[in-house]
């Protein structure tokens, strides 16, 4: 089975139809977590439900705070993009992005056993980057009971091993904090390919999305981490 790993895409339509049409040799997609907010949101939602069963979901922070509403936090989104969204969403919509499981389980051949979450296994808002210590990520990897495990949520591809795990980033469609434009992504068949679909930025209109550098991102995200 061929799969692409779909995260943080934040209501970028542009990037999205991008990614789709380089995935479509992919047997199913899963769609990671932090689909909404941005520029299209709702369209966002619809454009991936119009994927039926080829699509496997899961939640991430941004789809568990429109049910909770919590208060703003360092790295979060700022509240007025959060009402935004929820003024642009369908209260449907809302109730089916918030029953979201938080995992999704899979079998590939030639990879094992892949655990897809949105930020860790632990929770929605734990911030792995490429500068974290290993030490800490086989801490939060401790008895996950996967051969890889693919997240999202701070926008930066990534691909290492922790002892006999394997740490994926797929990155960000939508709103990535990368060296270079494009919408990223990570395709899983024998092995991982971490992979980046190129699309016209204006197609996005007005909507300004934050843009930082691999290395700005990772200081900024490693900043908040408090153990």
């Amino acid at each position: 089975m061929r799969v692409a790993a779909l995260y943080d895409v934040h209501g970028n339509l542009p990037a999205l139809d991008a990614v789709l049409a380089e995935a479509a040799e992919a047997d199913l997609l899963v769609v990671g977590g932090d689909v909404v907010g941005g520029a299209f949101p709702a369209q966002t939602v619809e454009r991936l439900r119009g994927l039926g069963d080829r699509a496997l979901w899961l939640r991430g922070n941004a789809e568990r705070e429109l049910g909770e509403q919590p208060p703003p936090r360092p790295g979060g989104p700022p509240p007025e993009e959060l009402e935004r969204t929820l003024a642009a969403l369908s209260g449907e919509q809302v109730d089916f992005l918030y029953a979201l499981p938080e995992q999704v389980g899979l079998e590939l051949e030639g990879l094992g056993r892949v655990l897809f979450c949105h930020a860790t296994p632990c929770n929605d808002l734990d911030m792995v980057t490429p500068l974290t210590p290993g030490e800490r990520l086989a801490r939060i990897l401790n008895g996950v009971g996967a051969d890889v495990v693919v997240a999202g949520h701070t926008h930066i591809q990534e691909d290492r091993r922790v002892g006999s795990v394997r740490w994926v980033n797929a990155g960000s469609v939508g709103m990535p904090y990368e060296d270079r434009d494009g919408a990223f992504w990570a395709f899983l068949g024998s092995d991982v390919d971490l992979r980046c679909a190129p699309y016209d930025r204006a197609l996005i209109g007005e909507y300004q999305y934050p843009r930082a550098t691999r290395q700005e991102a990772a200081e900024y995200f490693e900043s908040l981490v408090r153990e």
